[in-house]
């Protein structure tokens, strides 16, 4: 049964900029696998954690670090849920994640189905 659903678009180009300008938030946003990738990947990972955020219903607390995208064998791309957000997940009975990434335009879309 699906729990919750959630959608965000990020620019590249505006989270390029803010990580420049503030080095320190691509540790504060992103998890140790996340870090490294180019500024469309990085810009898919916030919609992605912004997106998982609005299924749990915007809990109080969530670390962004505690939402991580990655890539299964196939190349498909899962998330990985742990500390506050695996414990809202857990609340809401939520047992897997469903992720849809794309890029276009110099934009990003998120779409994110929590299941129970």
């Amino acid at each position: 049964m699906i729990v919750g659903i959630g959608v965000d678009i990020a620019d590249i180009s505006r989270l390029s900029e803010a990580l420049r300008r503030t080095p320190a938030l691509t540790s504060r946003l992103f998890a140790k696998g996340e870090q490294d990738g180019p500024a469309a990947s990085l810009a898919a990972c916030f919609a992605a954690k912004e997106a998982v955020a609005k299924a749990l219903g915007g809990p109080a607390g969530l670390r962004w670090t505690d939402v991580e995208v990655m890539h299964d064998s196939r190349g498909r791309p899962v998330l990985e849920v742990r500390g506050s957000a695996a414990a809202a997940a857990a609340r809401l009975g939520i047992r897997s994640w469903h992720v849809s990434l794309s890029h276009d335009g110099g934009m990003c879309v998120a779409m994110v189905v929590a299941e129970s």
